[in-house]
């Protein structure tokens, strides 16, 4: 099952233009895809009149990864450097993490294979004990709790953004400007909560 993706957007009405992929360093579920970064790049390319998302799909990793990365399909009317700084900026402002990218064709006019950087924000990833803590703890924690907890912990500081549940571990991903101020935020209740006890935090944008 690994190496493939899933949930790609349905496809929208497609009229002529130049087409590129945004790929973004973002591990997102395919609903949280479409909810954060894909409709509304889509509303802004409309309203814009330079073009429109025309799909998506999120990228299955091994564990214990989960979910690589997700891409955008747009459709621009041409690659100028002002199109492509319009989307670069909306995805930016929506909370792009560093290590994203746009990749055009290689194969389009005036596009020569690039591939242009962008991104601002960092990520962390909380990794959760799935299965070797006492049975209790499963029976008396909360998982939602852990997620809400660490939103009103970081408050500006990050927002949860979605999760990855594995045969050993359910991941939690979050971003924010900073990961160190997002892990100084939540460590000490990660410390403290039953079912964060032996959570692997790591950084992931």
């Amino acid at each position: 099952m690994f190496g493939i993706k899933f949930g790609g957007a349905k496809k929208r009405d497609e009229p002529e233009g130049v087409y590129l992929t945004a790929r973004l360093n973002a591990r997102v579920q395919p609903i949280d895809r479409g909810d954060h970064f894909e409709d509304p790049l889509h509303d802004a390319l409309e309203k814009a009149g330079i073009g429109a998302v025309t799909g998506g799909g999120t990228q299955l990793a091994e564990e214990p990864a989960g979910i690589e990365y997700c891409d955008l399909e747009v459709r621009v009317s041409d690659l100028s450097d002002v199109n492509l700084k319009a989307i670069t900026d909306k995805l930016e402002d929506l909370g792009a993490p560093k290590g994203s990218k746009l990749i055009l064709d290689a194969n389009g006019p005036n596009s020569e294979g690039r591939e242009i950087p962008f991104g601002k924000f960092e990520g962390i990833g909380v990794f959760l004990d799935g299965q070797d803590l006492p049975e209790e703890v499963y029976e008396q924690s909360d998982i939602n709790h852990v997620i809400e907890e660490m939103e009103r912990l970081m408050g500006e500081k990050g927002d949860f953004r979605g999760y990855w549940e594995g045969s050993n571990e359910v991941a939690l991903y979050c971003y924010g400007p900073s990961f160190e101020a997002m892990r100084d935020a939540i460590q000490p209740f990660l410390n403290e909560y039953p079912l964060c006890q032996g959570a692997r935090v790591e950084q992931i944008a």
